[in-house]
């Protein structure tokens, strides 16, 4: 199965790294300690051999008297036996016979500095033998047991010296076990130091995550480049992808809406020109719609899910804008917004609100109210534009939020900006919903998505 995360991936690696590590360091210090332990053996029963050498004249003959004093010395316990064979016989142990019989392992390598190697046609003396020092065997004894012994060879005598090879086992035993536990305890606080070292070492791409998460959700426009070396320079290309993505966003946007102002008034005008011939004024009432279809499209394609706008301060200027349009009417424009952030980009609430506010001021008898309060969802608000008005009929109100429907004909306007809010609320998935303002007038409400 193919690993998906770069944490996983330094952590297996790790993991495989130091069980590697530390089973090649477990091999080589098991390999020294056996070494130390057999050594020491080695030395045990190359003294035992010593002493079976000092009761060995040069003739061969054994002096049976000194070997019977420091045979204490050669019972060294159970399974340890010593042998003397000579062309007269064979003096040892008595347990059990020393060696099953077998292949000789080959014999100790010659010093190098003790000069030129011996005639291979002369027989040596024992003095040479002697200073050769013993040889090391390993084999079972007749009983199929594991036996470890040194030899030593003096002209027509050979001097066997023998241990357990458990002597050597149990020691070594003894002392891997602990080396093991504490191999295996390291090993744990390495995989756990690696682990932290990894957390550590990869936060920083968890707060790049975070903070390119913030961008996609409009908390934020850039990424912070004050990163380690090695993210520096992918904090600073997605700050320039952003920025070229939000300049053509704009560019596309700004297009989109001047062709729509462009188009509006026109189209508005030839449709009431040809409103009494019913045959012009279905193909003008198709072209609107083709156009306004196509722009839908466009706009929907350019909708920035990361925008939002302060709800408050827009309503506070667009207020105070309409106000100064509508300066000789005296009216009075009464605002009450929450503390609320819409996610729609600012030119779309403006363009909505403004359209809104637009319409009440026109049909307003003297009084307009804005406000903008969540709903019990907090996913969305309503922004609402009330006035006392004449308000709508019912009946009217489906259809006057169609392009180009007017129902008063007198002063200013072509009926587009209830079609405009309707179209950007739903736009961003909200509605536009109109109704009778209590004491009389129209209540506007747009429900919006809310950005936390």
């Amino acid at each position: 199965m193919k690993l998906r995360s770069i944490q996983g991936r330094m952590l297996l690696l790790s993991a495989i790294a130091i069980l590697a590590a530390l089973g090649i360091a477990g091999w080589a210090i098991g390999g020294v300690l056996e070494r130390v332990v057999t050594e020491g053996i080695d030395r045990r029963l190359d003294a035992e051999i010593a002493l079976l050498a000092s009761v060995v004249d040069r003739d061969g003959r054994v002096d049976r008297a000194a070997l019977a004093q420091r045979a204490g010395a050669l019972e060294a316990g159970r399974g340890w036996r010593w042998r003397i064979e000579t062309p007269q016989g064979a003096i040892g142990s008595a347990d059990r016979p020393l060696m099953h019989a077998g292949p000789h392992p080959p014999g100790p390598v010659p010093n190098p500095g003790a000069g030129p190697g011996p005639d291979p046609d002369a027989r040596p003396g024992p003095d040479a033998e002697r200073e050769r020092g013993p040889e090391a065997i390993d084999g079972e004894d007749a009983g199929g047991h594991a036996i470890h012994a040194r030899r030593l060879t003096m002209g027509a005598v050979t001097l066997f010296a023998a241990a357990p090879r458990a002597v050597i086992a149990r020691p070594l035993r003894d002392a891997l076990v602990p080396l093991l536990a504490a191999l295996a305890i390291l090993a744990v606080l390495l995989a756990a130091a690696t682990w932290v070292q990894l957390r550590l070492g990869l936060r920083p791409l968890g707060r790049m995550r975070a903070q390119v998460a913030a961008i996609r959700a409009g908390k934020a426009s850039r990424l912070d480049e004050d990163q380690p070396v090695e993210l520096r320079g992918l904090a600073t290309e997605l700050n320039a992808l952003a920025a070229d993505r939000e300049a053509a966003l704009a560019t596309a946007r700004q297009s989109a809406a001047n062709l729509a102002h462009a188009l509006k008034t026109p189209v508005a005008t030839l449709a009431l020109g040809v409103r009494d011939d019913p045959a012009k004024a279905a193909q003008v009432a198709r072209i609107d719609a083709t156009i306004r279809h196509h722009l839908s499209r466009a706009r929907a394609g350019m909708v920035d899910a990361r925008a939002s706008t302060p709800v408050a301060p827009a309503i506070a200027d667009l207020v105070q804008a309409i106000g100064r349009l509508h300066a000789g009417r005296g009216l009075s424009i009464a605002t009450d917004s929450a503390d609320v952030t819409a996610a729609i980009d600012p030119q779309d609430f403006d363009e909505l609100l403004g359209n809104l506010l637009d319409n009440a001021a026109r049909y307003a008898g003297s009084r307009i109210w804005v406000g903008a309060h969540s709903q019990a969802d907090a996913r969305w608000l309503d922004l609402i534009v009330a006035d006392d008005g004449p308000g709508i009929p019912v009946a009217e109100r489906e259809r006057v939020t169609q392009p180009g429907v007017r129902l008063d004909e007198r002063g200013e306007g072509h009926g587009f900006g209830l079609a405009i809010v309707r179209e950007l609320a739903e736009l961003h998935g909200g509605r536009l919903t109109l109704s009778e303002r209590p004491g009389g007038g129209l209540e506007a409400r747009v429900a919006l998505p809310a950005r936390h």
